[in-house]
């Protein structure tokens, strides 16, 4: 029997101390002489326990998964504030409460660490957290935000030797980055509705238009929420790459992009299965994370995956193994290793 691993979680259910030590840091960039200390932030054990055990824990005995990779909350990331320092400081607060959960849960909780991007800022000042998450708290992966400027698009494409330090510590230490944007500061795109889907879109386009997977070619991404709009609208992408001069997508791309499951009915889990290569697919669900209702056509969890999956008749039992757990092992190299350590 399959692990059932979802590679989308994050900390949306942190302590309310958290979100008012960040107040008071967002508050404090005009008044510098009020900058909360991270020493300021009093979060225990039990407080951790409690907001997970009655929330991710919770759904995922009922649901069926068996671990998820925790980062944190991505629309609280907001890199568009204050300036590197503020990031810096916010990043590590974060990235450590992720990192003690998944002690306090072993087994259920693997970290993957935020970085402390900033609009403007040379990506080489994230180097320090990455390494620090990797060796220290055993992350598996990182979370990578093409757009720190919170919907202006202010930084180079992704395929520009701009992310390059980035994606030369992702190889070292072999470990996929997750594209995700965080809230937007744009009032014309919804930071969920719109912003998400944009970026995922958008970061699909750039390594379409570029040959980054030249330079780095055991480099991992993995696109949520279903991969945007490219999977839905592939002909158009497949016939701009054509127009490019690029090779097919499947060679162009599909040995280092990937997809998850975080699409939240069923025509659309049957299209993306029926789209793109089963090896390009990873389970996820992003539970309690942007849409937190039940569907009034199905009486269940909207971000309950799972049971898209399950229902999908287009996979077989080979295919959902693949989904719900070879591929998250393959793509994840580290969280492979530790499960091998674990006997799992």
């Amino acid at each position: 029997m399959s692990l059932i691993i979802d590679c989308h979680g994050h900390y949306t259910t942190a302590p309310k101390a958290m979100e008012t030590w960040r107040n008071a840091q967002v508050a404090a960039i005009k008044n510098p002489d009020q900058m909360p200390k991270q020493s300021d932030l009093k979060i225990s054990d039990d407080d951790l326990r409690e907001s997970i055990e009655i929330n991710q824990l919770k759904n995922m005995k009922e649901r069926g998964s068996d671990m998820t990779l925790f980062s944190p909350r991505a629309a609280f990331m907001a890199h568009h504030i204050g300036d590197f320092q503020i990031s810096s400081a916010w990043s590590a607060i974060c990235n450590e409460l992720c990192y003690r959960v998944s002690k306090l849960f072993p087994g259920h909780f693997y970290p993957v660490a935020m970085l402390p991007q900033s609009p403007g800022v040379d990506p080489v000042t994230c180097i320090p957290e990455l390494e620090k998450c990797i060796t220290e708290y055993g992350a598996v992966g990182i979370n990578l935000n093409p757009d720190p400027s919170g919907g202006h698009w202010t930084s180079p494409s992704l395929t520009d030797r701009h992310w390059y330090p980035i994606y030369e510590k992702m190889v070292e230490y072999d470990i996929p980055a997750m594209i995700h944007v965080s809230t937007s500061c744009n009032a014309c795109f919804h930071t969920t509705g719109a912003h998400y889907i944009n970026a995922d879109t958008t970061a699909f386009m750039q390594l379409v238009e570029g040959n980054l997977f030249k330079d780095f070619p055991t480099l991992k991404f993995l696109i949520p929420h279903g991969g945007g709009a490219a999977p839905y609208h592939w002909g158009r992408y497949r016939g701009l790459a054509h127009m490019l001069n690029k090779p097919q997508l499947e060679e162009h791309l599909l040995n280092n992009v990937f997809f998850d499951t975080c699409v939240y009915h069923q025509p659309g889990i049957d299209l993306l299965n029926t789209v793109i290569p089963v090896k390009n697919v990873l389970f996820a669900s992003e539970m309690i994370g942007a849409v937190r209702a039940i569907d009034p056509q199905t009486g269940h969890q909207f971000d309950d995956t799972k049971r898209y999956i399950e229902a999908c008749k287009l996979l077989s039992a080979e295919d959902r193994h693949q989904i719900y757990e070879a591929n998250a092992r393959r793509v994840f190299s580290r969280l492979d290793a530790r499960l091998k350590k674990e006997g799992r």
